[in-house]
């Protein structure tokens, strides 16, 4: 009887350990590092990996050369905070929660840094969060508050106020470096969320002088008449009205009379100044000083229109040369570390930005300068350096992919694919997607929420709230989606077998709310 039990027991105590490494799988040594590097409104216009006409990114390049570009990479709601919780979960806005900027991110939920932690990886998030909820699934957190500042910058560190001197890159820079050289011992998985170049691009002090002999050339959309484009008829996200002459354009002056000036603008131009010391802040006046000289000779509209599009431009572009830098420092860190071998490197933006295209800059619309992301991944143990990818890849997918490559199973319930398979080169198990699916929420800045399917030759996209509208493009011929022809009788037969793609895939991904209709005035 005795013995009976004891087996009994050992069995008992068997299927338990079994159920708890099922649970909880043992890591492996073998599994590869991960570091998911992400810009705020790095726009694929402004690397020249894409080919851009502005800007040499030679770190950030090599990320792409030596391993994957993604030619194609798209997101599911183009604004910060969806796009944030879309890669944390794998899982549309209307099934995560976080439909727009003005929600809190639910950090009970499954999100990828749980899985690495439940596989043994050593999870970390340094720089900008922006999910307003406090991070979960991480062992170490240190976040910018909000949307944070450029220099001197506060941040909350595992929940404790910490200020940190220096340009914000490179602080966020420093905290990965000396992250991963105290955990690299384990296999980790490091979130690395930089704030630049998000509006309104302070740019590194040692940068203030750089594009000053570079006349950049307004882009072929940006007098759109906005013709049959009800949502883009009552938008206030235009290069042409507004801009801050002081917050985005940073010229020193409280009454400019020949345009625009925000209530809230110069208190926040203040705040963003306050950072500097008072050597920096000298350096800083006397470079914006002869913006201001340039500024006072202009005299009409469309004079003031070109001199703000150039100074966007430029300290846009000089955030983004601090990027590049910092990317660079990364990379070199790997390979002074030996680790650059097992490390997945991951460089992507939480969404496109205009450049000016359609008049516009920030992004949110299903147009393709904010719908399109850049996205590029390098892994020397498993893709193949100069691998190009030109089928549409969602940020959807950015979780099962990682998960996928560090040998986890995706959980069933992602809505997004791995693209492992096209990164290895290897026989699909089903088809690829040939169209993808967007839905957007936010109405502010007079925005209005629509959704819309896009396929290798066209967009269709429904505005509904608060005004009501269609729109379609032929992307073969009119590839900067100039003209809407959803109501042309030769599109009538694309028209209709969209709108069934469309259904269907609200249908797949379980986006069956009933606000698809236009809102009642």
């Amino acid at each position: 009887m005795k013995i009976k039990t004891g087996l009994f027991l050992f069995l008992l105590l068997l299927s338990q350990q079994q159920l708890f490494a099922q649970q909880f799988p043992s890591p492996k040594t073998d599994r590869p590092n991960i570091i998911f590097i992400m810009a705020d409104d790095h726009a694929y216009q402004a690397i020249s990996a894409y080919g851009s006409k502005f800007i040499q990114t030679p770190n950030i390049d090599r990320i792409a050369h030596e391993g994957a570009l993604m030619r194609s990479a798209y997101v599911t709601n183009s604004v910060c905070s969806p796009s944030r919780a879309v890669i944390l979960t794998g899982k549309y806005s209307h099934l995560n929660g976080m439909k727009d900027n003005g929600t809190y991110f639910n950090g009970a939920q499954q999100t990828l840094p749980k899985i690495f932690k439940q596989y043994g990886y050593q999870t970390a998030i340094v720089g900008k969060w922006h999910l307003f909820s406090t991070p979960t699934g991480f062992d170490y957190w240190n976040i910018l508050p909000d949307q944070g500042n450029y220099y001197h910058p506060r941040f909350i560190k595992m929940g404790k106020d910490t200020v940190y001197n220096g340009y914000v890159t490179d602080i966020i820079t420093d905290m990965a470096i000396n992250w991963i050289d105290d955990n690299k011992s384990k296999p980790f998985f490091l979130m690395l969320h930089h704030k630049a170049p998000h509006r309104n691009a302070m740019p590194p002090i040692k940068y203030l002088d750089k594009f000053n002999d570079v006349k950049f050339l307004l882009p072929y959309s940006f007098y759109d008449d906005y013709k049959n484009k009800v949502g883009l008829q009552r938008q206030s996200i235009t290069m042409k009205n507004d801009l801050d002459i002081r917050y985005d354009t940073k010229i020193p002056c409280d009454t400019c009379e020949i345009t625009k000036i925000n209530n809230w603008a110069p208190g926040e131009y203040k705040k963003e100044l306050a950072g500097l010391t008072p050597a920096e802040r000298v350096i800083w006046d006397k470079a914006y000083q002869k913006k201001y000289e340039i500024f006072k000779t202009l005299h009409t509209k469309a004079e003031i229109t070109r001199f703000q599009y150039q100074r966007y431009m430029e300290d846009y572009l000089r955030c983004i040369m601090s990027l590049d830098d910092n990317v660079g420092r990364v990379l070199k860190y790997l390979d002074k570390t030996g680790l650059a071998k097992n490390t997945i490197v991951v460089y992507m933006s939480d969404q496109g930005f205009y450049l000016g295209e359609h008049g516009l800059y920030d992004k949110r619309f299903m147009y393709e300068e904010s719908f399109r992301t850049p996205m590029m991944i390098r892994y020397p143990k498993a893709i193949k350096a100069g691998t190009q990818l030109n089928q549409f890849i969602l940020n959807l997918d950015v979780a099962p992919t990682l998960l996928d490559l560090a040998g986890i199973k995706p959980p069933a319930d992602m809505q997004g694919e791995s693209i492992k398979p096209l990164l290895n080169k290897k026989p699909l198990v089903k088809k690829w997607r040939d169209e993808i699916y967007y839905h957007y929420y936010e109405l502010s800045f007079n925005l209005t929420a629509h959704y819309g399917i896009r396929t290798k030759q066209y967009a269709l996209m429904h505005f509904y709230n608060p005004v009501d509208g269609w729109e379609l493009y032929d992307l073969k011929n009119d590839p900067h989606e100039m003209t809407n022809v959803y109501d042309k009788p030769e599109y009538q037969a694309t028209v209709t077998d969209l709108k069934a793609h469309l259904k269907a895939l609200q249908v797949k991904y379980q986006d069956d709310e009933k606000d698809f209709l236009p809102k009642k005035k």
